[in-house]
């Protein structure tokens, strides 16, 4: 929207310490402030949900990188081979979503990944708690591997886990995932892991993010919830206005 709080602070900060600074957005008082100070700017379509509008930020993002030479040009032919990807895929990553989201259905999701891919397990947690309407939550391995492992101590009926995995995740992390599960299979059955396909990082994590989508989209129609409404987003955003 280009009015959230904690973007419009963010900027002020960046103003403050005088960074370079650019902006993504789709108006609002952010797109004021960048025309405004002659930052420089990538404008993408609104009156769309944040959520809705993922593929236009993500890759105006990398975009917005290799303007400053921060990334070179390998990008684009990873998006071009993901987008191929999905196109090949679109059949299978929509059975597979289907199938998740009969085990996730009035279950509370439990997600892992290795670190290195917390965007993807972030990105599906925030469709499901959404798009669907459920509470949801995500860990990292390893380091969950330090404090969450020994919250299984008991038999548990309402949780659905699902591992994200990919075969680029480090070695340990792979084995870690694999001991994690045997101990969490003590306590639940409804485990499911999902190997991404392609050969870069960009093609796995959006591979895991289109089906991820695909589920809480799935869900939200088992649930016979309205996708698009946030009636309590916007209820605390006019509350917080009034202060």
């Amino acid at each position: 929207s280009g009015n959230t709080e904690e973007t419009l602070y963010a900027l002020e900060k960046c103003q403050l310490r005088g960074a370079e600074i650019a902006v993504i957005t789709s108006g609002g008082k952010l797109k004021a402030i960048a025309e405004e100070n002659k930052y420089n700017k990538i404008i993408i379509p609104g009156n769309q949900p944040p959520r809705a509008m993922f593929g236009y930020a993500f890759t105006e993002l990398f975009f917005m990188l290799n303007h400053y030479g921060i990334i070179d040009d390998s990008f684009k032919s990873d998006f071009t081979k993901a987008i191929e990807l999905l196109d090949t895929e679109k059949s299978d990553i929509q059975e597979q979503a289907m199938s998740l989201a009969k085990k996730m259905y009035k279950q509370t999701p439990v997600i892992y990944v290795a670190n290195g891919f917390e965007g993807v397990a972030v990105r599906f947690r925030q469709q499901i708690n959404e798009n669907s309407k459920m509470l949801c939550w995500h860990h990292v391995v390893p380091e969950m591997n330090h404090n969450e492992l020994l919250g299984w101590r008991t038999n548990v009926n309402d949780l659905a886990v699902v591992y994200f995995r990919n075969k680029s995740d480090y070695d340990r992390n792979q084995i870690r995932m694999d001991i994690n599960k045997k101990v969490i299979s003590k306590f639940t059955e409804n485990i499911t892991e999902i190997w991404s396909k392609g050969d870069s990082l960009i093609e796995n994590s959006l591979y895991h993010i289109n089906l991820g989508d695909w589920v809480s989209w799935y869900l939200s129609e088992m649930n016979n919830v309205d996708a698009i409404e946030i009636d309590v987003i916007d209820f605390l955003k006019g509350e917080l206005a009034k202060v």
